[in-house]
């Protein structure tokens, strides 16, 4: 009876997850989605508490963290800014690197002759628990314990490089590919040995292999390549579970660990399209040194202040506003949105265009701009709004760089050339907010900060908006 309660509730919880997934490919649908999601969990995790496996004791060591963690949870999610999203994504992914570790190691302490091999089906007979369910549980726990180490470290490291606690420069250390073909090669050396039955030593040694491994492909990848990684990291974690998933025999963490896995691949292959970058070629790292051969620019950046802004935004009748990192740092979102208000009850066309790469995290804009209630119909992909930058009368950038940079269509030598961009300079005018001079998060320069019909707003970004607010009335 509870063993057919657990399966169903199992397939229930898939069914939501499913749900939620679909449902993140629309904006409107996606709050819906999330409690999918939520519900979903839930039913799991109370799923697996009553089920047949957990009891006793267990239950005096379970329900206290469960709580404790539940506390955690609610901190974390009161106390982090959606500027801090980024980084808090990655810190998750490692506690699903460190969890599959964990229980690959106390699956291997158990041994798959001491009775701790899960069981498929009542027709497993004894006999067959002793040769190719064995080999299987052994594959199992190695795999598991490789991605989780690989995912643990390499999403500490990205962590670091996302709240600027380490260099977002790559490390490009002398013969650092031949390195990692090497660890990988002495780790598929010691899984053979492994199987071999040579001992747990060998899954010890790989572990440390592996966490190696994980700290230096992140290590080795540039600040401009950051939202692949994020997204690549999410695709290990689900990898990672799934392994987990057939080592504990419970199918709803294959699944949803398949489910994690596969979209955070998809999601790493359309980012690296739009960054015109192949998924290799990000892992390999090397990207976001700003020491490639750049032509020179040439010109200077116009200042200009917020009352020609204010005066130029009551004059055009369509504007396109450009969102980036830089308004994520100075929580300008709100006062955005009040502009954008103002500016349609004007009966001006207002549009928000949104690169696939834009902040440091998929979807980063997008989040905060339902945040602050923008109709989702006004915010619009790349593809959609590109073709209409030269009909638009005044062009808004807020804290982005890379992702309007002429240099991918105008420069071959660039280590962007070919990345589509937002073409924001065929517009009449562009006015740049950023608080000073500087490069990007990638370090390479920015021609469209020396263009003719490009002025640069200095300042915060909250407050540059706020004092257009107090001229556009």
């Amino acid at each position: 009876m509870i063993s057919g309660f657990v399966t169903s509730a199992y397939i229930a919880a898939s069914v939501l997850f499913i749900l939620a997934l679909g449902g993140l490919s629309n904006q409107e649908k996606a709050k819906r989605a999330i409690w999918f999601g939520i519900v979903g969990m839930a039913l799991a995790v109370f799923a697996t508490i009553f089920g047949p496996e957990v009891g006793g004791l267990a239950y005096v060591l379970l329900v206290p963290l469960l709580g404790a963690g539940a506390v955690v949870g609610i901190y974390v999610a009161r106390r982090v800014k959606m500027t801090e999203m980024p980084q808090l994504v990655a810190a998750l992914h490692s506690f699903v690197g460190l969890a599959a570790v964990f229980i690959g190691i106390n699956s291997d302490l158990g041994g798959p002759h001491s009775g701790s091999l899960p069981e498929h089906g009542a027709a497993a007979g004894a006999a067959m628990v002793t040769t190719a369910e064995v080999f299987i549980h052994q594959v199992e726990v190695f795999l598991g314990v490789f991605i989780g180490a690989i995912t643990f470290t390499g999403s500490i490291i990205a962590y670091g490089k996302l709240s600027g606690q380490v260099s977002g420069k790559p490390l490009t250390l002398p013969g650092r590919h031949v390195l990692n073909l090497l660890m990988v090669l002495m780790s598929i050396g010691l899984m053979v040995i492994y199987l071999a039955d040579f001992g747990s030593w060998t899954l010890y040694v790989m572990t440390l292999i592996a966490l190696v491994l994980g700290a230096h492909l992140v290590m080795a990848i540039g600040g401009a390549d950051m939202p692949v990684v994020v997204s690549m990291l999410n695709s290990y974690s689900g990898w990672a579970a799934a392994a987990t998933g057939f080592l504990l025999g419970n199918d709803l963490l294959i699944v949803t660990g398949a489910l994690v896995g596969a979209s955070g691949a998809i999601l790493s292959y359309i980012m690296c399209r739009a960054m015109n970058r192949s998924f290799i070629s990000v892992i390999l790292g090397g990207f976001g040194t700003g020491s490639g051969t750049s032509l020179e620019v040439d010109g200077e950046m116009v200042a200009t202040d917020v009352h020609t802004v204010a005066a130029q935004l009551e004059s055009a009748s369509s504007v396109i506003i450009v969102p980036g990192y830089g308004m994520a740092v100075a929580q300008a979102q709100a006062s955005v949105s009040e502009l954008t208000r103002r500016l349609r009850a004007k009966g001006k066309a207002v549009r928000f265009a949104i690169h696939p790469v834009a902040g440091r995290l998929p979807g980063h804009m997008n989040v905060l701009l339902a945040e602050v209630k923008v109709p989702y119909d006004l915010v619009l992909e790349m593809d959609e709004i590109n073709p209409d930058f030269p009909q638009t009368d005044v062009v808004v950038v807020i804290g982005s760089n890379d992702i309007v940079n002429p240099a991918a269509q105008e420069d071959p030598s660039s280590p962007i050339a070919g990345m589509p961009v937002l073409e924001v300079w065929k517009a009449k005018s562009v006015f740049v907010c950023k608080r000073g001079q500087g490069t990007g998060y990638s370090g390479i320069d920015n021609p469209l900060f020396y263009r003719e019909n490009t002025r640069m707003l200095y300042g915060d970004a909250k407050s540059s908006v706020d004092q257009v607010l107090g001229l556009v009335m």
